[in-house]
């Protein structure tokens, strides 16, 4: 009943009601298709609806099968997904509780402390009853989720040290007087910020998997379009959303048969070969340009029905994946994006 009530007192913009900012929307959908992609950080003005687009996609998401009662949203099948516990009862063959729940998105406080991210080892019952206390944190609620940080160019370099610890690693590990416990923290980072308030680390930067630009809308018909929808939204919320259940329930069914059909999808060699050739031309460093093109290309296709990827689909995604891994030129004055477009037309010409 609670619950309800939650739901009913602070209703979601609809995902399908959102005018323009296209990049932003297709990065969001390619990652819920394809977690494995590595997340996407949103950058542009204030007041361009970033963290309005992100809270939007929670009603999309698709339900995933979880361990009942297990804080670290466990998958019941995958050890790798599971927590110690859970893992120890799937080894000796026990039988384990199995329920379906929403992929679940987890906001990061700026303010939030280390305590709160990694979660806390209570060393008193440690010591005295002999057992883990462990305390968790929002990696452990993110795992297998969304994390979602506002205004990430702002947050405090320790957290984005944990970050990149867990994006890296896939596990968080919580170390206090010598006891150590570790759960999986595997999740789709999702960051949105204003470039006038500061640049990302490069380390961080490089750890997004897509990277979309978002500016202001220009023209006055769709400006005026947004404002009459937020005004319509913000006097009755319900009955806007009601009006955009068929939209956001055929999407979201849209992206399960993405999912599913994501194993079956190809990529020709000829083609990876041209994505590589791309990255290499223009200096990108290491290869995840190279992987984050591939499985973005093959999420974009399966979420239009198709098996195979075309030239199309990856001239579509490729600026996402590459724009934030050139090397910065002071002197430059083409965009990053138009930069990757310009090289893919002349390999693919």
């Amino acid at each position: 009943m609670s619950d309800q009530i939650i739901v009913e007192s602070r209703p979601v913009f609809p995902f399908t009601a959102i005018v323009g900012q296209d990049e932003m929307k297709l990065s969001l959908i390619l990652n819920v298709i394809d977690p494995k992609i590595g997340g996407v950080l949103i950058m542009g003005d204030r007041g361009t609806g970033k963290s309005t687009t992100v809270r939007a996609l929670v009603d999309l998401l698709p339900e995933i099968k979880v361990v009942a009662n297990d804080p670290f949203n466990s998958d019941p099948s995958d050890p790798e997904l599971m927590s110690e516990e859970v893992r120890k009862k799937f080894q000796k063959g026990e039988p384990l509780e199995v329920k379906s729940k929403k992929i679940t998105m987890i906001d990061l406080p700026l303010g939030a402390t280390e305590d709160r991210v990694c979660g806390t080892i209570d060393i008193e019952k440690a010591l005295t009853e002999g057992v883990k206390a462990f305390e968790p944190g929002l990696l452990a609620s993110a795992n297998r989720g969304i994390l979602y940080v506002d205004e990430v160019n702002l947050l405090d370099d320790h957290l984005v040290d944990v970050l990149l610890d867990s994006a890296a690693s896939g596990w968080n590990t919580v170390e206090r007087e010598g006891i150590s416990i570790s759960h999986p923290a595997r999740f789709i980072l999702v960051g949105s910020g204003n470039p006038e308030e500061g640049e990302l680390r490069p380390q961080l930067l490089d750890r997004f998997g897509m990277h979309a630009e978002i500016g202001t809308v220009r023209e006055p018909d769709l400006r005026v379009q947004i404002v009459e929808q937020r005004a319509a939204f913000d006097e009755a919320p319900l009955e806007f959303r009601a009006n955009y259940k068929e939209s956001q329930e055929a999407l979201s069914q849209k992206l399960v048969e993405a999912r599913e059909l994501l194993k079956k999808a190809e990529l020709d060699y000829e083609l990876r070969v041209k994505i590589s050739q791309i990255c290499s031309e223009l200096n990108v460093d290491g290869l995840r340009g190279d992987i984050v093109t591939n499985r973005a290309a093959k999420a974009l296709a399966v979420f239009e029905g198709r098996t195979n990827v075309t030239p199309n689909d990856i001239f579509r995604v490729i600026p996402l994946c590459l724009r934030h891994r050139l090397r910065k030129d002071p002197l430059e004055t083409i965009d990053s994006g138009n930069k990757v477009r310009e090289i893919f037309q002349k390999v693919f010409e």
